[in-house]
C-alpha cells in the first residue's frame, strides 16, 4: 500500500510512486506509435474513402467508462472487505489475549504464540509465499507438524480450540467464559474463511476479459478516428484518453486480489507486525519489534 504525506495539488500531478503509470507506460508508448502512424498515413487513409468518425467512439467510450466504473467499484469493495477482515483479526486477537490474561495468565505465552503463528500463516497462505521461517520462529519444532498440513492456518486455529477445551476440562474456565472465548475463536474462523473466499474467487474471468479486449481495441483504433480532425494534436489527445482507460483497467486488476505485493495491495507485513506489538505489549514485554514504516518509495508492505 502507498502511504504518502499530504502534498500540494500541483506536486501530486507529478507523483510517480504509487501511480499505475509505470505499469502502463509501454502500452501508452504503443498508443503514441499508433498515433504517429495515423498522422503519416492520413493521406493514404483518406484516399481509401473509408473514414472513422468520432460518433461510434463517443458511444463506445461512454459504455466502456460505465462498465469500467462498475468493475472498479466491485474490485474496490473486495479490497475494502479484505481490509475490514484484517481489522477484525486484530480485534479478535486482542480479545482472546485479554481473556486469556484474565483467566489463566500462566498460559498466555502459548496463546500469544499460537495467535501470532495464525496471523503469519494466514498472510503467507494468502500471498502464496513460504511460511516456514515465520512458523519456525514462533512454533519451533512444532512447525514441521503444521507445515505438513494442507491447511496449516486452519490447523493452528484448531490448536487454539483444543487449548480452550483443555482449560475447560481442567476447570480453569466456566461455561460462560468458555462460550465467550469460543465466540472470539469463531471470529478467527470468519476472518480466515472470508480471506480465503476473496483469494480463491476472483471477479468472473469472462467479464474482465471482455472489458480488457474492448479497452485495448478502443485505444488502438482511437488515433485513426481523431487524426482527420486533430492532425498533429492526435498523439496528445489519444494518449491522454488511453491513459484514463488503461489506468482504470490496471487498477481494477490490482484491487481484485488485495493480498499480493503490488503498490495498491494490503500491507500485511505491517499489519502482522502491528498485531505482534499489541499482543506482546499486553504481556508487558519490553523487547517489541519495530513498526514497519513506508520505504523511500512510500510503499508499506
Amino acid at each position: 500500500m502507498i502511504i504518502r504525506p499530504h502534498r500540494h495539488w500541483f506536486l501530486r500531478l507529478f507523483a510517480w510512486h504509487g501511480s499505475v503509470l509505470p505499469g502502463i507506460l509501454f502500452r501508452l508508448t504503443l498508443n503514441l506509435a499508433m498515433s504517429i502512424i495515423a498522422i503519416f498515413c492520413l493521406g493514404w487513409y483518406e484516399s481509401l474513402g473509408v473514414k472513422l468518425t468520432l460518433a461510434p467512439f463517443s458511444l463506445l467510450g461512454v459504455s466502456i467508462a460505465i462498465f469500467l466504473g462498475f468493475r472498479n467499484s466491485v474490485c474496490y469493495a473486495r479490497f475494502t472487505e479484505a481490509r475490514q477482515l484484517w481489522g477484525n483479526l486484530l480485534i479478535a486477537c486482542r480479545t482472546i489475549q485479554r481473556q486469556a490474561l484474565a483467566i489463566c495468565p500462566h498460559e498466555v505465552p502459548q496463546v500469544t504464540t499460537l495467535l501470532l503463528a495464525f496471523c503469519y500463516s494466514m498472510k503467507h497462505q494468502l500471498r502464496g509465499s513460504d511460511p516456514r521461517a515465520d512458523l519456525t520462529r514462533y512454533l519451533g519444532g512444532e512447525a514441521e507438524k503444521v507445515l505438513q498440513r494442507r491447511a496449516p492456518t486452519n490447523f493452528i486455529e484448531l490448536q487454539l480450540s483444543q487449548w480452550l477445551a483443555a482449560q475447560r476440562r481442567q476447570g480453569n474456565v466456566s461455561d460462560m467464559v468458555y462460550v465467550s472465548m469460543d465466540q472470539s475463536l469463531n471470529q478467527l474462523t470468519q476472518v480466515l474463511g472470508g480471506c480465503e473466499r476473496l483469494a480463491s474467487m476472483p471477479v468472473p474471468f469472462a467479464y474482465g476479459l471482455l472489458l480488457h479486449r474492448t479497452v485495448y481495441l478502443f485505444c488502438s483504433l482511437l488515433p485513426f478516428a481523431l487524426v482527420p480532425d486533430l492532425h498533429y494534436m492526435t498523439p496528445l489527445v489519444s494518449v491522454f484518453i488511453s491513459y484514463t482507460f488503461l489506468s482504470l483497467d490496471t487498477l481494477a486488476e490490482e484491487l481484485e486480489t488485495p493480498f499480493g505485493f503490488a503498490s495498491n495491495h494490503l500491507p500485511m507485513d505491517a499489519m502482522c507486525t502491528n498485531i505482534e506489538i499489541n499482543l506482546r505489549e499486553m504481556n508487558n514485554e519490553t523487547q517489541l519489534p519495530d513498526a514497519i514504516r513506508p520505504d523511500a518509495q512510500f510503499r508499506l508492505r
